[in-house]
């Protein structure tokens, strides 16, 4: 359905992440995946472009440019003071996992692109920037960082997420930006898993990982997957759920009863913490954005997942009496300033460019604008793929925090008052 990267009239027709929710003017949600935007920009329907183009607030999951969320997620990681992973593992399993780690250590300038030596990415760089801290981090989150080292994964670093590329287009173009979660409530679940959970957990991955290494095994589930099913516009709640979550599923024939217990009580955890009552709490604050914008367009940008399957945002909005309706590829948006952005050659807060009003961004040629990947910018740190737009916050954040001190004209934040404003009994509070 595509040729050398141009869509064909039928792929146009195909992927839609887009809805529509009925107001005037009306507001919309869209679902993004973390993935590099380069591998997923050109399937991108012109009208969730426009829509993006057109609307005056956009909000995504987390803010991503108040630098509070990046120490937050930081110290979420941690073990507690003084405490190492050598203290809390069990010995075989801390080595094999050491082991497993100077593996990758080893492979990773093999893994690397041309591009990526080209840019200035080093190896040694790059591995320090994902795993440079791992003896000091909870269990759970070296599990998620275990996950992330894969050659695949290796070679996409560099290039911004969609989520991401999204957050630095809005800002570029002056638009208002906020979000629906803080960094607690998409962290402090992973931190709620009892002990044992989280050493079968990390054990199943490790095992994995080894069979892969050892050839006797294909990974399950790949990112080159998710960006298929993306670009053909599967909707597809099991794919995109995975990429939500950012977990493994650890259900497995293959093992003993208990063990099976074990990975049916994880899994479920996990859909119910980090997307059912996620989905629940967002679809509220959606809400309460709504009616503190009822003369604006507003474009809210979260992971596909919290748009499919079950209990979704949808859901929730729906049962609240709003009416929102999905939007087709081919459907025309009718909201003023309708016009697909090009993006821009990529840039990053590092070398922030003059921010052009919205107005004033090109509308794009009805071919499909792309960005050759070439074109990125070497200074941009490697995204992490950790649950949700958690590790693209810590990339974003450090380039943030350089460019407000070069920008001190920052426009004042939007709602810094939201959250205690729309707490509500159902946040996680800390452990």
């Amino acid at each position: 359905s595509f040729r050398g990267g141009v869509r064909s009239p039928r792929q146009r027709e195909l992927n839609s992440f887009l809805w529509t929710i009925r107001r005037d003017p009306p507001a919309y949600l869209f679902g993004t995946i973390h993935v590099p935007y380069t591998r997923v920009w050109d399937f991108i329907p012109d009208n969730s472009k426009a829509a993006f183009q057109a609307s005056a607030r956009v909000y995504f999951e987390l803010d991503l440019t108040d630098p509070y969320t990046i120490s937050a997620l930081a110290s979420c990681q941690l073990l507690p003071h003084g405490e190492n992973l050598q203290d809390v593992l069990p010995r075989e399993l801390y080595w094999r996992l050491k082991r497993h780690l100077d593996y990758v250590k080893l492979m990773m300038p093999s893994w690397m692109t041309p591009a990526q030596r080209g840019k200035g990415l080093y190896a040694d760089y790059l591995f320090n920037a994902i795993a440079g801290n791992w003896e000091r981090k909870r269990p759970v989150w070296v599990m998620l960082m275990v996950n992330s080292l894969t050659e695949t994964d290796v070679r996409s670093r560099g290039v911004p997420v969609l989520d991401l590329y999204l957050a630095q287009q809005a800002e570029r173009m002056k638009k208002s930006t906020g979000a629906v979660e803080r960094v607690e409530e998409q962290c402090h679940p992973l931190n709620g898993l009892n002990f044992s959970q989280v050493l079968f957990a990390l054990n199943q991955t490790l095992l994995q990982h080894e069979s892969v290494r050892a050839g006797s095994l294909q990974a399950p589930y790949t990112t080159e997957d998710l960006i298929k099913h993306y670009n053909c516009g599967d909707l597809n709640a099991v794919i995109f759920n995975h990429d939500t979550s950012q977990l493994p599923s650890f259900i497995n024939t293959t093992l003993p009863p208990h063990e099976q217990v074990t990975a049916q009580e994880i899994d479920s955890y996990f859909r119910h913490e980090l997307i059912y009552k996620r989905n629940e709490r967002m679809g509220k604050r959606v809400m309460a954005l709504l009616q503190e914008n009822e003369d604006k367009i507003c474009f809210f940008a979260f992971g596909a997942g919290h748009f499919l399957g079950n209990n979704t945002v949808i859901d929730v909005l729906r049962q609240a009496g709003l009416e929102v309706e999905h939007t087709p590829a081919g459907q025309t948006i009718h909201s003023p300033a309708a016009r697909s952005p090009e993006p821009p050659p990529e840039r990053t807060s590092a070398s922030p460019a003059p921010a052009t009003p919205a107005a004033a961004v090109p509308a794009a040629p009805s071919a499909t604008p792309t960005v050759p990947p070439e074109e990125e910018d070497p200074a941009l740190s490697p995204h992490l793929l950790l649950p949700d737009s958690l590790s693209q916050l810590e990339e974003f954040g450090r380039q943030k925090k350089w460019h407000k001190r070069q920008n001190k004209q920052q426009r004042p934040r939007q709602f810094n008052d939201l959250w205690v404003r729309l707490e509500d009994s159902t946040a996680a509070s800390p452990p």
